[in-house]
């Protein structure tokens, strides 16, 4: 699942805290009830928690180097799924004949050549300021006015007032120091800035800074949308970009005249989405298709190897803290410090485990390969729906819902003929363990009546017909909610153009965006019921004599999403 919309200024901070946290870990981490590695079994058309974890102990296996969109590992994710699918016989429905739509992203990194001045004296690259990567086409910096915007996050300048200026903002106080969490929302004011420049004592050093210079991976044409770039200054840079020392600027007054810009360099990224199709056994109603999706990618390589079980034994104390907290609450610098690890004890379980892959075995390996197996158990029916079958595994969603929002801006069928769309993402977990009120009947449901009252009718009609259904929880579907999950994966870009959605996911817990994101900790008899429901209501949506009937008003498919 995407992270929580956000400048990576908030991923390099959370970067930050992780880089500490496998010396502040409590409690040791119990025996593993599942192995580090399986030997790949046969496969079989019934769906069940063996082929389940067959399939994820592959695909989120440490040879396919954390599968991030644009890089090798992506691509070896990729593969794998169009060989099961061609052993399927599904029929490609990707490019030229393929089961590959490429999806058309590019690295993009700050070059040297990047020149930044105010009153004819020089800003230096990674000394004096230090760009952020971001996603999407910065502006033109040359002649902007600066203008001081107080304190970021607590002081807010008009969108008029900083209209195509340079902000310079100072950094909230934290506790035990490090960067504040940078977020820009579409919907911020600040989003109407050429540039916001955030005041820290010292740039970043070592693998922190390291992770600033490495490359953005994005789409090539952006829709052309221009973004604030965002800057790390020092203290001397602030000075010179307001003309006066920070610490007596006022909010919205302005400063001096930025001369320059920032230069950057492209390169291509290969990513590609899978798409395949099971056609219906309708001739009236082939023509038309229930798309089932989830993401094939994850988000790669960390710089530096962390312990995987102090690491995961201090994420679980955090959870727990979080859920004594409440919704909505973060763990301050206090809290994190206040977590310990005992790592004599654990090291007694195991030997130190140092790991640098984020495997994503649950996000979205799980989603992932539940698709798979829904491939082969329609494949290997003998009735069909009557309505085909369109399978895609979306690239690019962890850096912004990128191969769902191309291949529903450049469908490999009719866009039109679309009927619904049902997305898996994270369904490996949901146990008492992983979250508040998780259990063997978890599953949260996340814009099921968003766009059509029918299609979450029929959700609720179909699981009360499976041997042991599922408790919905529909508290991440309210609007406004802080998660923002309706926004946050592949559903939404086939939402936004008027078809109608359900979500499925067995929820975040302490292994999201780790290393620790493993198969052995998935629980394979929940996902397989999962699974079961998923296909038990693309079959019975396919079979409709209509089409799910959109009764509520659709989005603007080229706006911000907003739950």
């Amino acid at each position: 699942m995407m992270r929580r919309t956000m400048s990576t200024g908030a991923a390099l901070a959370a970067a930050v805290v992780l880089a500490a946290a496998p010396v502040r870990a409590q409690a040791p981490v119990p025996p593993r009830p599942l192995p580090r590695t399986l030997a790949p079994r046969p496969t079989h058309p019934e769906i069940s928690a063996a082929d389940l974890m067959t399939r994820l102990y592959i695909l989120a296996d440490d040879s396919m180097q954390g599968r991030r969109a644009g890089e090798e590992g992506g691509m070896k994710g990729t593969a794998y799924i169009a060989g099961e699918l061609k052993k399927l016989g599904l029929v490609p429905a990707g490019d030229d004949g393929t089961f590959f739509q490429a999806v058309p992203l590019v690295k993009r990194s700050v070059a040297a050549a990047s020149n930044l001045g105010v009153d004819g004296t020089a800003l230096v690259l990674w000394q004096d300021y230090a760009p952020l990567p971001v996603r999407g086409v910065p502006g033109s910096l040359e002649g902007a006015q600066v203008v001081y915007g107080g304190v970021f996050g607590r002081d807010t300048l008009s969108e008029d007032a900083v209209r195509g200026k340079v902000v310079v903002a100072s950094a909230a106080q934290l506790p035990g120091g490090g960067v504040p969490r940078l977020r820009i929302a579409p919907t911020s004011p600040l989003a109407a800035a050429a540039a916001v420049a955030l005041v820290v004592p010292e740039l970043p050093g070592g693998a922190s800074l390291g992770y600033l210079r490495t490359p953005t991976i994005t789409m090539r044409d952006e829709r052309a949308r221009a973004v604030p770039a965002i800057l790390l200054v020092t203290p001397r840079a602030a000075q010179l970009l307001l003309g006066g020392p920070v610490e007596s600027a006022t909010a919205g007054a302005a400063g001096k005249t930025l001369s320059g810009k920032l230069v950057y360099q492209e390169e291509t990224a290969p990513a590609r989405n899978v798409v395949a199709i099971l056609p219906g056994g309708d001739p009236a109603l082939k023509g038309e298709y229930v798309a089932i999706g989830a993401h094939n990618d994850h988000v790669g390589l960390r710089a530096t190897p962390v312990d995987h079980d102090s690491l995961r034994a201090f994420n679980g104390e955090v959870e727990r803290l979080r859920a004594r907290l409440g919704d909505g609450q973060r763990l301050s610098e206090a809290d994190r410090d206040a977590i310990r690890v005992n790592v004599d004890s654990l090291r007694k379980l195991r030997p130190a485990r140092p790991d640098s892959i984020n495997n994503g075995a649950d996000d979205d390996g799980s989603g992932s390969v539940a698709v798979l197996e829904l491939a082969e158990s329609f494949a290997k029916s003998r009735a069909k729906p009557k309505r085909s079958i369109l399978f895609v595994w979306h690239t690019g969603e962890e850096l912004g819902l990128l191969g769902s929002r191309w291949f529903t801006d450049h469908p490999t069928v009719p866009r039109d003929s679309i009927v619904a769309q049902l997305n898996m993402d994270m369904v490996g977990r949901g146990a008492a363990g992983d979250l508040p009120g998780g259990g063997p009947g978890y599953l949260q449901l996340v814009g099921s009546r968003r766009l059509s009252t029918e299609l979450g009718d029929i959700v609720e009609a179909v699981n009360k017909t499976e041997p042991k259904p599922f408790t919905f929880d529909y508290q991440f579907d309210a609007n406004g909610h802080p998660e923002n999950i309706y926004c946050r994966s592949d559903h939404y870009n086939y939402a936004r153009y008027g078809i109608p959605i359900t979500f499925f996911t067995t929820g975040l817990h302490r292994d999201y965006h780790q290393v620790t994101d493993e198969p052995e900790y998935i629980d394979y008899e929940h996902m397989a019921r999962v699974t079961t429901l998923v296909r038990d209501i693309a079959t019975r949506v396919a079979d409709l004599d209509h089409r799910p009937v959109v009764d509520k008003p659709k989005p603007d498919p080229m706006g911000a999403c907003r739950q």
